[in-house]
C-alpha cells in the first residue's frame, strides 16, 4: 500500500535489487526523500539497525520516469469522456455520438480524440446535428488544436454563425473555455486518480502544460491532497506578470507541499500542428499551395517571441516553445540564440539538418513524444512527403548532442513512458516494420530520456524510484510497452506497489 498523506516518509532498505538496467544486485537505503547508501547485497550494515527492509527479489530497481509534456485536467478529463481514437471518417465520430446519445440530460456531451489527418470526409456541424440536434455537442481532436461542435453547441458558446463547426487553434481553445466547466472538486479529483494511475506506470513527476493558471490551480488542489507525482505547473503568457510580480521563479516551490509542486516554465507557441496542418513550414501543404494557410501558421511573430522569452528569463522563469513544423523550429531556435537563455522546445517534429547542432550548442532540451512518431507517421508520409527523414529525428538529436526529455502530450498519446519508450526503440507500434529505422534509439537511450536525462541511482538524489519485474534490455517492444511496474516511490514514498 502506499505511504499515507500525513506520515512522514520513513528511512527503509531496499534490498535485493539489481541496480539500473543490466545492472549488479545492490542494497539501497532512502531516508529523507534521499537516497542515503547504495552499496553491494553483501553489505549487512546497511538495513541492520531496525530499520523496515523490503526484498524485492531481484527485481530491477530504476530512476523514476517522468512525463516531460502533459496537460493533465484534459488527461483527467479525456479519461471520462466519449473515445473518439481510431475513428476514420467524420461518420464514423457521428455513429458514436448518437450511440451516446441518450446520455445525459442536456448537459454538454463531450468527446475526445479524433484525427481528421486522413479522413475522406470533413467534420461539419450538420453531421452532427443530424444525429443530436438539441444537446451541445463538443468534440477535441487528439492534437487538442481544433474542436468540432454541432450548432446547439455554437451557440452556447457565442458562435451560432460558424460555418462549419471545426474551429482550430486560438479559436478553438476560446470556444471550449466558454463552455460550462467542470466543478474543480469533480475535476481535481478525477486529476488525483490519473496521478495515482500515472505512479502505477512508473511515473514520479511531470511538467504539466495544462491551458489557463495552472500555478495557482496547483496550489489549490495541493490543500486538497498529495499528488502521487511531482509537479511542474507551467505559466502561460497571460499569467506571466502576476508571476513574476510574485517573484516566482522556475523551480520554485508552491502549494501546500512545495516538495512536490513547483513552477514549470513558461509556455509559448510559434506554430500548430500537423494533423491540422497549422504546423509552420518552408514547404506548402499538398493541396493548400494557394491559400493562405499554405505553410502553416505562426502563432507569434518572432519579435514578440523574443521580446516575451527576454522579459520571463531576466525574472528567472525558463521558457518552454512549441514548434513543429521546421519553420518553426528555425524561429524557435534563433530566438534562444538572441536571448541566451536556457529552456526547452516542445515536440520538434520536423528539423533542418542544419538546426540539429543548434540544440546543443544553445543548450535548449528537445521535449518530445515518441508516440507521436508512430502515430502520425501516415499523416507525416502524406502531408511532409519527401522530408520525413527530418521527422521525429531522435537519433539525429541524440548523435547531434541534444538533451532528449520524453513526453505523451496526455491525452493526445497516454500518459504511459513504457509506450514512449517502446515507440523510440521500436519506431513502430503495429505490424508495420520500422518508419525510418535509423531513428531509433537504444534501450539505454530511451531510459535515460524518459527519466529527464538521470542515468544512475547515486547517493544524495532524491529516492524518485521505479521497480520493474523485467529487466528492459531483456524485453522486446510489446514487453516494453506493457512493462510490469511492481512498484514505484517519489520522494522517499511508495505511491505505487504492495507495500
Amino acid at each position: 500500500m502506499a505511504d499515507t498523506a500525513s506520515a512522514p516518509a520513513p528511512a527503509r532498505t531496499l534490498a535485493q535489487v539489481r541496480l539500473g538496467a543490466g545492472g549488479p544486485l545492490a542494497r539501497l537505503r532512502v531516508a529523507d526523500g534521499r537516497i542515503t547508501h547504495v552499496v553491494p547485497e553483501t553489505d549487512a550494515d546497511v538495513g541492520s539497525g531496525g530499520e523496515p527492509v523490503v526484498n524485492l527479489d531481484g527485481r530491477v530497481l530504476l530512476p523514476g520516469l517522468w512525463d516531460a509534456h502533459v496537460h493533465l485536467a484534459e488527461w483527467a478529463s479525456a479519461r471520462h469522456r466519449l473515445d473518439l481514437a481510431g475513428t476514420a471518417s467524420a461518420r464514423a465520430v457521428t455513429d458514436l455520438v448518437r450511440a451516446r446519445a441518450g446520455a445525459g440530460d442536456g448537459t454538454v456531451l463531450h468527446g475526445y480524440g479524433f484525427r481528421d489527418g486522413l479522413w475522406p470526409d470533413a467534420p461539419h456541424k450538420a453531421l452532427l446535428d443530424a444525429v443530436l440536434p438539441d444537446r451541445p455537442v463538443a468534440l477535441v481532436s487528439a492534437d487538442l488544436h481544433a474542436a468540432w461542435f454541432n450548432s446547439a453547441c455554437l451557440a452556447l458558446v457565442g458562435r451560432a454563425d460558424h460555418p462549419t463547426g471545426l474551429i482550430r487553434e486560438h479559436e478553438a481553445h476560446e470556444a471550449l473555455a466558454a463552455l460550462p466547466a467542470t466543478p474543480a472538486e469533480v475535476l481535481d479529483g478525477w486529476i488525483e486518480e490519473a496521478c495515482r494511475a500515472a505512479a502505477a506506470r512508473g511515473v514520479t513527476g511531470v511538467i504539466d502544460f495544462q491551458f489557463g493558471d495552472t500555478v495557482a490551480d496547483w496550489e489549490r488542489r495541493s490543500a486538497r491532497f498529495r499528488p502521487a507525482v511531482r509537479v511542474l505547473a507551467a505559466v502561460y503568457p497571460a499569467h506571466l506578470d502576476a508571476a513574476i510580480k510574485r517573484g516566482l521563479r522556475t523551480g520554485d516551490e508552491v502549494g501546500a507541499d512545495g516538495s512536490l509542486v513547483r513552477v514549470g516554465p513558461l509556455k509559448l507557441f510559434t506554430d500548430g500542428s500537423l494533423n491540422t496542418r497549422t504546423a509552420l513550414c518552408r514547404d506548402p501543404y499538398p493541396g493548400l499551395e494557394d491559400t493562405d494557410g499554405a505553410h502553416g501558421i505562426e502563432q507569434t511573430a518572432p519579435d514578440e517571441l523574443v521580446r516575451l522569452m527576454r522579459r520571463a528569463a531576466a525574472h528567472g522563469i525558463e521558457p518552454a516553445v512549441h514548434a513543429i513544423g521546421d519553420r518553426a523550429n528555425t524561429v524557435a531556435l534563433d530566438a534562444f540564440e538572441a536571448v541566451r537563455c536556457r529552456g526547452r522546445i516542445e515536440h520538434a517534429q520536423l528539423l533542418g539538418p542544419e538546426d540539429l547542432p543548434r540544440f546543443a550548442q544553445l543548450g535548449v532540451a528537445a521535449g518530445v513524444q515518441p508516440r507521436h512518431a508512430t502515430d502520425d507517421r501516415d499523416v507525416a508520409d502524406r502531408h511532409w512527403a519527401g522530408r520525413t527523414e527530418r521527422a521525429f529525428a531522435y537519433g539525429d538529436l541524440l548523435a547531434a548532442g541534444a538533451r532528449l526529455e520524453f513526453g505523451s502530450d496526455a491525452p493526445v498519446s497516454p500518459l504511459d513512458p513504457w509506450l514512449a519508450i517502446a515507440s523510440a526503440v521500436s519506431r513502430t507500434d503495429d505490424e508495420r516494420p520500422a518508419w525510418h529505422p535509423e531513428q531509433r534509439l537504444s534501450v539505454r537511450d530511451a531510459l535515460i530520456a524518459a527519466a529527464r536525462g538521470r542515468r544512475l541511482i547515486r547517493v544524495g538524489d532524491p529516492a524518485d524510484l521505479v521497480v520493474v519485474d523485467v529487466d528492459p534490455l531483456d524485453a522486446d517492444p510489446d514487453t516494453l510497452r506493457t512493462m510490469p511496474v511492481h512498484a514505484t516511490m517519489t520522494n522517499g514514498r511508495w505511491t505505487h506497489g504492495p507495500y
